[in-house]
């Protein structure tokens, strides 16, 4: 591992394990609830203990200045919910132009088992060759998606991983499989980190466990959007989780140190 891309993971986690806020889903979603005021919801996680966000190259002036030191990744493909197909990602940045946005990190999300699957392979490929000449870290976001694909099947989502450091990511996100004794499988089947998508907004305590039931079937840690950016207090529930991923607590008592109440 070269100096350059050691030094740039640091900046996005800490000892090893990671919080990350993705906030890309403008492109994707709409200016939805939490991302119109980008630069208070950057402020609040990041001052509760998120160690990086990420966003659309467009958009990195409103995050630099909100960051309280935390890194900053750059996504790099996307789609619409309202275009023809949302598994259908394009690209939208170069490893360059992230790098002139101020990304420590670059992202990439591939539909593993979709229809668009040669051509997501084809460009992370060239994304991680491009990244590896500047020492910048690739995040592959590798989802099992597509026709007759479980997203939730451990060993479709075990292949997507290894796909990921096969392709030469340094650190790979995907979905939870719902269980922390079947999310193992994942884990073990890449020898990269793994970080848990977030999903759909759960309630706090749903959030908090599957973030426990992760970091005890050995992830690295979470790469959590909704379930953080559109909370009623996203700093409360970064440190919700921060306290999971960093300090090791269980769910009641990381609710409990943020100051949220754990549902019934």
């Amino acid at each position: 591992m070269s100096a350059g891309l050691s030094a740039r993971l640091d900046r996005i986690s800490t000892d090893g394990r990671y919080l990350i806020v993705p906030m890309d889903h403008g492109i994707t979603m709409g200016a939805v609830s939490g991302l119109k005021d980008l630069e208070a919801t950057v402020d609040g996680v990041t001052h509760g203990g998120a160690d990086a966000v990420l966003t659309q190259k467009g958009v990195a002036d409103r995050v630099h200045g909100n960051t309280n030191g935390s890194g900053y990744i750059v996504h790099a493909n996307g789609s619409t919910t309202i275009g023809p197909d949302e598994n259908d990602k394009r690209l939208t940045c170069s490893v360059e132009e992230a790098i002139c946005a101020g990304a420590d990190a670059v992202s990439f999300h591939i539909n593993v088992g979709s229809d668009h699957e040669p051509d997501q392979i084809e460009e992370l490929a060239e994304l991680t060759g491009e990244a590896t000449r500047f020492g910048l870290p690739v995040l592959a976001m590798a989802y099992a998606r597509g026709p007759g694909v479980d997203g939730d099947d451990p060993e479709a989502l075990g292949h997507a991983v290894r796909l990921a450091e096969e392709l030469g990511a340094d650190l790979v996100k995907t979905g939870y499989s719902g269980d922390s004794d079947s999310f193992e499988h994942v884990c073990e089947s890449t020898s990269l980190p793994v970080v848990i998508a977030g999903g759909s907004k759960g309630t706090d305590r749903e959030t908090v466990e599957m973030v426990r039931g992760a970091m005890d079937a050995g992830a690295a840690g979470v790469s959590m959007g909704r379930s953080i950016f559109q909370h009623d207090d996203p700093e409360a529930i970064t440190r919700a989780v921060s306290a999971v991923v960093h300090d090791d607590h269980d769910p009641e008592d990381a609710l409990s140190a943020a100051g949220l109440t754990l549902e019934a």
